[in-house]
């Protein structure tokens, strides 16, 4: 049996990366193969290498790395080498897979966040194969002469019911009231203020579903203290699956996304969705789903009053047709068959 590795700065977390490479660690199990997960931090499963945290400063224990990476057949970067948040380590992990097969999974790239721009495209190498998340990317990533693929996050078309009555009353929201869901974490990027003001316009309770990172903790608490409608902060005990149901608006006000995971989050829980016009946005709309602004309020206003069904199917046909989980595996069978990987 082939053994095949995931590498990242982090695993098993709430972020969007962390997320994807659940969702291909178990399409890459159900196709026989055997996987290890190698990151600055995770659950116990998880090989520990904390100089590959996001905020190591140390140097990489290079024995330790190699150790971790010893027989492996093949090995999947989750945005690591991507996006170089730890340049020791994205060079460490580099060095070390030079010569061997892998796929460089770019979720993000250097020149595509301020505090990263000055850092060149990412490592290459023949027995590398690039993929990207968007075709953005990819063609970026064509102007820098690397070649990659795009492979879009894939999607449980039918998750599970939620208990919108209990997720309401653990959060302390009424039944009838109207609930605006931001279920992302809390950072510059994905625009709280956007959401909140979304919220405040309609007269919604407003729920953030994450915890702020990267320092913005007192700006989220002082625009928070300060709404005109109510706010829950946090998933609670509940599921995803659980708060979804308690929504009856979901809002992606994003300046900047990899992807957008909530856009078909949203689709699969048949939620109308106010999406931001951060560039992804943009590729993702050219499939034809149909969404509100979230600068304009009174649209969705008309929907809740007079839903439309037939908006919401078709949006989860096209979903279905591009974003279905139950393709992954054999989207990853084809792509570990070229003959660059030869697994």
């Amino acid at each position: 049996m082939s053994t095949i590795g995931i590498v990242s700065y982090r695993l098993g977390g709430a972020d969007g990366v962390s997320i994807e490479a659940a969702k291909w660690k178990a399409a890459i199990s159900s196709l026989g193969f055997s996987v290890r997960e190698i990151a600055g931090e995770g659950p116990e499963h998880v090989i520990a290498i904390e100089s590959l945290r996001i905020d190591s400063t140390d140097p990489v224990d290079v024995d330790q790395l190699d150790e971790a990476l010893n027989g492996l057949d093949l090995v999947i970067v989750e945005n690591l080498c991507s996006l170089p948040l730890n340049p020791s380590a994205s060079e460490a992990v580099a060095h070390a897979l030079q010569g061997r097969p892998a796929i460089l999974r770019h979720h993000d790239l250097s020149w595509q966040r301020p505090d990263t721009a000055h850092f060149g495209p990412p490592p290459t190498d023949p027995l590398w194969q690039h993929v990207t998340i968007n075709q953005r990317s990819r063609d970026e990533l064509a102007t820098r002469d690397i070649l990659a693929t795009c492979l879009y996050n894939r999607f449980e078309m039918n998750p599970l019911p939620g208990d919108r009555h209990l997720a309401r009353t653990d959060a302390g929201i009424d039944a009838d009231a109207l609930v605006v869901l931001q279920p992302t974490r809390a950072l510059l990027r994905k625009n709280i203020p956007g959401g909140l003001a979304l919220a405040e316009s309609l007269g919604a309770t407003y729920w953030l579903t994450a915890a702020a990172e990267d320092g913005y903790g007192p700006t989220l608490d002082e625009l928070l203290q300060g709404a005109r409608v109510q706010v829950v902060r946090g998933q609670g005990p509940g599921t995803i699956n659980d708060v979804y149901a308690a929504s009856d608006i979901v809002v992606l006000p994003s300046l900047w996304e990899g992807f957008g995971n909530p856009v078909i989050e949203s689709v699969t829980h048949r939620k109308p969705l106010a999406l931001g016009n951060y560039p992804v946005a943009q590729e993702l709309l050219a499939f034809g789903f149909q969404f509100f602004s979230p600068l304009q309020p009174q649209p969705l206003q008309d929907f809740l009053a007079d839903p439309d069904e037939e908006l919401l199917e078709e949006n989860l046909e096209i979903a279905h047709t591009h974003f279905d989980i139950a393709d992954l595996p054999s989207v990853l069978d084809d792509l570990f068959a070229s003959s660059a990987l030869g697994i």
